[in-house]
């Protein structure tokens, strides 16, 4: 992601450019390969400059925040991290993860994704394992692995709030900057502060999944391994917490009542 209009959420149906511009993003997502880290779509010139364009036009066409601004690197690669949380905790949701992806992208809006809990018990059950077991240890190592990447995306996500503070005193205090400039900062102070908000959704969705998945597989195939999935999604409930308190910029000016939807 090179360009400010490639982390946020959107969708844009809209007519015209932007209708084309859909269209072409579900044609070229279709084809997307996935590698490295995560499993996160390989650079392209998909993913580099047309899913971000379509993206920017889409966000831009609903009414959602969108600035024109280059992504700075914390927020690059907050964005980066975030992807983890907002793909489906199951990797053989595949047609929900390339709605999630297109979201991701801001392509698709964030409510186009699923919010059914079962999914990922779906996911666990629609393959064959060696055991039950081979389930609960499943569900432990994707609890677990959700846990240890908090840490990072949490201390990330405090770097690019710090900044957008700077950014935001700067913006308003400067007679040197134009007065044209206000509106794109403070939309990208809302897409920065939107993100961190539709990550601790997707989080709060991940732990309820699992706390479904592993209820329900308790009463299919009980088995002594639950007792660590439980520990796993324990864990992972708490790591998720600071993050979730952390203070922002309350761009969306509801104090506590946090929204979690990432549109402006």
């Amino acid at each position: 992601m090179t360009d400010s209009r490639t982390a946020k959420p959107c969708a844009g149906f809209g007519l015209g450019a932007v209708g084309s511009a859909l269209l072409l993003a579900l044609l070229a997502s279709a084809c997307t390969a996935t590698t490295g880290d995560l499993g996160r779509p390989r650079p392209t010139v998909w993913s580099q400059l047309l899913a971000p364009e379509a993206g920017f036009l889409a966000a831009s066409a609903r009414g959602e925040a969108a600035s024109p601004f280059r992504l700075t690197d914390d927020e690059e690669q907050m964005r980066d991290r975030a992807w983890r949380f907002i793909m489906p905790g199951s990797s053989h949701s595949v047609f929900q993860g390339e709605v999630s992806n297109l979201a991701h992208a801001r392509i698709l809006p964030v409510s186009a994704q699923s919010t059914d809990v079962s999914d990922y018990f779906r996911g666990l059950t629609s393959v064959s394992f060696a055991s039950q077991a081979s389930r609960y240890n499943r569900m432990t190592e994707d609890a677990n692995a959700d846990r240890l990447l908090i840490g990072p995306f949490r201390a990330n996500a405090a770097r690019v709030v710090g900044m957008d503070r700077v950014r935001m005193r700067t913006a308003e205090a400067s007679p040197d900057i134009a007065p044209e400039k206000q509106e794109p900062a403070l939309a990208r102070v809302v897409e920065n502060e939107g993100l961190i908000l539709w990550v601790c959704e997707r989080l709060d969705f991940r732990i309820r999944s699992y706390r479904h998945a592993l209820a329900n597989l308790v009463v299919e195939m009980p088995s002594r391994e639950a007792v660590r999935a439980e520990r796993a999604i324990m864990a992972l409930e708490a790591e998720a917490g600071p993050l979730c308190k952390m203070p922002l910029n309350d761009t969306f000016g509801d104090g506590a009542k946090r929204p979690v939807v990432y549109k402006g």
